[in-house]
């Protein structure tokens, strides 16, 4: 049986979770790690996504489902949030559009060997636990 933490876990090893895309941050305590709410390996490599992707007519399946795009492109339901994020889509019920951008999985290989950034523990401004 599938659990939601055992899904967690194996998506948290994925090479492509799009959370491995993000800050990450670390208390003192060496407890937690978690990730910022910016995605800024994306956001740096967001034109060169661009430049390597392809403009494909939007199938109505699609709407309110990145997922089955992710899926249907990739092989994998992890990078929805990119394909919002190319697309200028940040809503979930917005992703209904007329033509979607699809970028290379090569180029989202390439920018996830980008090297992410830890953030030090005393740069943190406050976290109460």
């Amino acid at each position: 049986m599938i659990t939601i933490d055992h899904e967690a876990k194996q998506r948290a090893r994925h090479p492509i979770e799009i959370d491995n895309m993000a800050d990450r941050y670390k208390t003192s305590s060496g407890s937690f790690i978690f990730t910022a709410p910016t995605l800024w390996v994306i956001e740096k490599n967001l034109f060169h996504l661009l430049k390597n992707s392809s403009r494909k007519h939007f199938d109505p399946k699609y709407d309110m489902r990145p997922d089955y795009l992710s899926y249907d492109e990739y092989g994998t339901v992890t990078l929805n949030q990119l394909l919002m994020f190319v697309n200028g889509v940040y809503c979930l019920e917005d992703f209904s559009l007329q033509t979607v951008i699809v970028p290379t999985f090569q180029t989202i290989i390439e920018i996830t060997q980008d090297k992410f950034t830890t953030k030090d523990v005393d740069k943190m401004s406050e976290v109460n636990w």
